[in-house]
């Protein structure tokens, strides 16, 4: 499937910026998932200065705003040619080992409620079928419901509010996954949504590495292992480090963001 992205973050500042650095992971990177046909990264307001591959193989750009600005605007757009291997990214390794995948973190460490469903894990007649059954538990545990938690909130506590986005789904299934003894990691990219061009945010899901197939998706919002209408942006142990924008501002005055984004056939 060929898929369009278009994906705007605009920062805006009350007062001239002093000093503003993004740390950017907007590009995606050709895998047995995906092909890039074609990217770019506009910027008004600031301009690259430096890009580099992370210790996990994403591609970092650091973006400085220009002294004095009140905005920063920032464009990824481009086009990606997809593949349903249900899921199965496959064998394929960069120079973080497993074991640091199966490490806690602080937005993963599990409490009571975690190890309770990473027991599930356990449930399937092998370990593919437990985590389908671990998905499964989690949405039904924890429902997906915006604006009750946010960026900075640990897995253990959005099980305990009950409600949770993607990005939250995700952090639990891989602190829930690395209770059970798999490696896990969260993944952030886009998804193709049904019927619906223009969406707020990005999408998050998770990885696990088995023995058997390598690494495997599962994305526990939809109930569903990523397909043709997911691309893969950047990956990490947690949603901090995978996060699509993530910076620093130096100057008063308070600042606001504003995310658009068209992901099309």
């Amino acid at each position: 499937m060929e898929l369009s992205i278009t994906h705007k973050t605009e920062y805006a500042y009350e007062a001239p910026v002093d000093f503003a650095l993004q740390k950017v992971r907007l590009r995606p990177l050709d895998s047995a998932l995906q092909s890039v046909q074609r990217w770019s990264l506009d910027i008004t307001g600031g301009k690259v200065e430096a890009h580099y591959s992370d210790h996990y193989g994403n591609h970092v750009d650091l973006v400085s705003a220009e002294t004095g600005t009140q905005k920063l605007q920032l464009v990824a757009s481009g086009v990606v040619q997809t593949r349903d291997t249900a899921g199965v990214l496959g064998k394929v390794y960069g120079r973080a080992p497993l074991w640091h995948f199966a490490q806690a973190t602080p937005l993963t460490r599990a409490g009571p409620q975690i190890s309770a469903l990473a027991e599930t894990v356990g449930s399937g007649k092998d370990p593919l079928d437990g985590l389908h059954a671990l998905s499964a538990a989690i949405l039904k545990k924890v429902p997906y419901e915006a604006g009750h938690t946010n960026s900075a909130t640990p897995a253990e506590t959005a099980v305990t509010l009950g409600k949770a986005v993607c990005q939250d789904h995700a952090n639990i299934f891989i602190s829930a996954a690395r209770i059970a003894g798999l490696p896990a990691r969260y993944v952030s990219g886009y998804l193709l949504m049904n019927d619906t061009v223009d969406q707020d945010a990005s999408h998050a899901w998770a990885e696990v590495h088995l023995d058997s197939l390598g690494w495997v998706g599962f994305d526990v919002s939809n109930g569903v292992c990523p397909d043709e209408r997911y691309i893969r942006i950047a990956i990490g142990r947690d949603a901090h480090d995978a996060a699509p924008v993530y910076g620093l501002r130096g100057g008063s005055g308070a600042e606001s963001m504003m995310v658009s984004l068209q992901v099309q056939q």
